[in-house]
């Protein structure tokens, strides 16, 4: 008994739902993190090797807009992390093989409209995740740049090559921010790891959002599924409704010409 109870709870598992929601948990956590701690990694390389300073507090500067990015990091964790334990309820609820654990259920409206309701959420959630990816990709651009330079300035002898942050829209056009390979702070910054370091984390986080991506498919792939056998069985329980009502009208029927026979004989 306990063996086939086992097999009937893995049975009821969603194992498709529980696959997208542990790629949605890695890819959130990878961008979450790694994008958090290359965030940071950016402030002190702003700070030490472009010799930048934080504004007064009225004025939006390039580490304003990275702390509001850490926030937004911040919301988008915990979001998706309750998003993720609601649609493996939905996988729960919708699964055939609750059917065959608790019997015969009742497919009602609300149903039907929880599953379109999340098809739709999960099809937006996709849209966005390919704009956070898009979004991602700029700073991985932008770190290649730097590495490239710092790789070029080591091959190429007597060569005098610029990063201007100007270029990039981080400080606005009347203020110089740029390093070149000339100079002592740019050495100093290529030969470091936190350069290494954060231009890695970016990729890992660009990475996640990908993750992120792929799981909103899986999910509507999932959802989309969930709802064709929720439309089915609503329409298998009318078929079964209408059929018993038919059948129990015969039965009544003949139950009364029996009757009536019998009367008749009597």
């Amino acid at each position: 008994g306990c063996f086939e109870c086992c097999i009937k709870c893995l049975g009821g598992i969603p194992y498709a739902s529980l696959i997208a929601t542990i790629l949605l948990y890695a890819g959130v956590a990878l961008f979450c993190g790694c994008g958090h701690e290359a965030l940071s990694g950016t402030v002190n390389i702003l700070q030490t090797y472009f010799e930048m300073t934080r504004s007064a507090a009225d004025v939006i500067d390039v580490f304003t807009m990275i702390d509001i990015f850490k926030y937004v990091i911040y919301g988008v964790a915990a979001a998706f992390f309750v998003y993720g334990i609601l649609l493996m309820v939905e996988g729960f609820f919708t699964t055939g093989a609750i059917k065959d654990l608790y019997g015969d259920f009742k497919i009602t409206t609300c149903g039907r409209c929880v599953s379109a309701w999340f098809i739709m959420l999960t099809y937006i959630f996709m849209l966005a995740w390919l704009g956070v990816t898009a979004f991602t990709s700029l700073p991985v651009y932008m770190y290649f740049n730097l590495w490239t330079i710092c790789r070029n300035a080591t091959i190429v002898d007597g060569a005098n090559l610029c990063l201007d942050l100007r270029q990039y829209g981080i400080v606005t056009i009347g203020e110089e921010k740029k390093v070149c390979t000339s100079s002592e702070s740019f050495i100093k910054m290529c030969d470091s790891n936190e350069l290494n370091m954060t231009f890695h984390l970016f990729i890992v986080a660009l990475a996640g959002a990908g993750a992120a991506v792929i799981a909103m498919v899986h999910y509507l792939m999932v959802l989309s599924a969930n709802w064709a056998y929720v439309k089915d069985a609503c329409r298998m329980q009318k078929y079964e409704d209408i059929k018993s009502k038919e059948e129990q009208e015969l039965h009544d029927i003949h139950s009364t010409r029996s009757k009536e026979r019998l009367n008749a004989y009597t």
